[in-house]
């Protein structure tokens, strides 16, 4: 198992706003979709079935902008373990020709299903996750 995944998205009609990119919102919908691919992909079923996250904090840097129709290459990070219930998220979003278009870095809060409380991460559920 690794501390990174990646995916691509690409720009439809309805990701793109009156600037004629895709919109800032977006690109946040993307990395919640990224961050949750890599959970649901690595995690154990159990631990799937036991655990939400949500998000407590964004950075997003902006460096470049898509149309419709351009392809991105999506790619999230864990580098570090979490502390408590929380750990950091790191996203990188490249065009086609490797430019890369935002940066950013979320903290995520894991939340216990049964209780809705948060909980600090068992290093059992941290372990895939960590590159290594």
């Amino acid at each position: 198992m690794s501390g990174s995944f990646s995916r691509k998205f690409t720009a439809r009609p309805e990701h793109i706003d009156a600037n004629g990119h895709v919109n800032n919102a977006v690109w946040v919908q993307w990395m919640e979709e990224l961050a949750t691919a890599h959970w649901m992909a690595q995690a154990q079923p159990e631990h799937a079935d036991a655990y939400v996250w949500v998000v407590t904090r964004h950075e997003i840097d902006y460096r470049g902008n898509v149309t419709e129709g351009a392809e991105v290459q999506a790619l999230t990070e864990i580098r570090d373990p979490p502390t408590g219930a929380r750990f950091d998220r790191h996203f990188t979003f490249t065009d086609a020709a490797g430019k890369v278009l935002v940066r950013a870095k979320t903290t995520w809060a894991m939340i216990d299903k049964a209780s809705g409380r948060l909980l600090r991460v068992p290093a059992e559920v941290a372990a895939p996750f960590l590159g290594g």
